[in-house]
Formats: structure tokens, C-alpha cells, sequence
């Protein structure tokens, strides 16, 4: 906004209503399919740029050996809430879009994201200090 960066890719909920203000203009998504609060913006696919999907994600973790019914109950309350009408009038506000997975689903999509992530560590020649 400031005129010093010509592009970025942010999370919706951050730069939400500096696009409905007109200060910011939303070029693509970066995730599978428009996001509902920015229905007239396009993927990045449907952009042209094929293979560039890299959806901002956050989910709940707790330690490896943590009881199975203890995950599964944090799950289905985890659930409740986000079904619930004030959490999903809030989330809309936020312009976030709720991936629900399961436990085993959530760890199959962490393991690809280290896969993906590794393969861009690679193919940058990215190094650490």
C-alpha cells in the first residue's frame, strides 16, 4: 500500500479489508478453489499458472503419544466449534475457509506439505546458514 512491494501472497483475513477497500487488488488465490470471500478472484491455476497452489493452512497438533481417544475428542469439540453459527459468522469476517480433516487426514497432508516443501528447498538450492 505504501508503494514498496509490487506483490505478495497473504493470508485472506490479513489483507481482507484493505481488497474490499480498494487499497489492495486480489490478484489469484493460491489454494484449490476460489475462497468464498473472494468469489470473483480466481485460483492461480484458473490464473495460468499451473502447479503453483500452496494454500496458507493452520491446524491443531498435540504431543506424538497423546492418547487416541484424547485426539479424538479434541477433534470432535474442535468440530463443534467451528460449526457453531458465532464461529462461522467470525470465520466468514476473516475471509477463512474451514478445511476440516480427520486426525489420519491431517497427518497424510503433513507428510506431503514436508514432501513439497523439501522438493522447493531442493530445487531452489536454498542452504542453511
Amino acid at each position: 500500500m505504501t508503494g514498496r512491494v509490487d506483490f505478495a501472497f497473504l493470508p485472506i483475513g490479513i489483507v481482507l479489508s484493505h481488497i474490499r477497500e480498494g487499497k489492495l487488488a486480489a490478484l489469484a488465490v493460491n489454494g484449490p478453489k476460489r475462497a468464498s470471500a473472494l468469489p470473483d478472484v480466481p485460483t492461480t491455476a484458473e490464473a495460468g499458472f499451473t502447479d503453483s497452489e500452496y494454500p496458507i493452512w493452520w491446524a491443531l497438533f498435540v504431543p506424538a503419544k497423546t492418547p487416541r481417544d484424547v485426539t479424538d475428542k479434541l477433534h470432535r469439540e474442535t468440530l463443534k466449534a467451528i460449526q457453531a453459527p458465532s464461529v462461522q459468522e467470525r470465520l466468514a469476517t476473516l475471509g477463512v475457509d474451514p478445511l476440516v480433516l480427520t486426525p489420519a487426514e491431517l497427518e497424510a497432508h503433513v507428510k506431503k506439505e514436508l514432501s513439497v516443501n523439501a522438493d522447493l528447498v531442493k530445487a531452489t538450492g536454498v542452504k542453511a546458514n
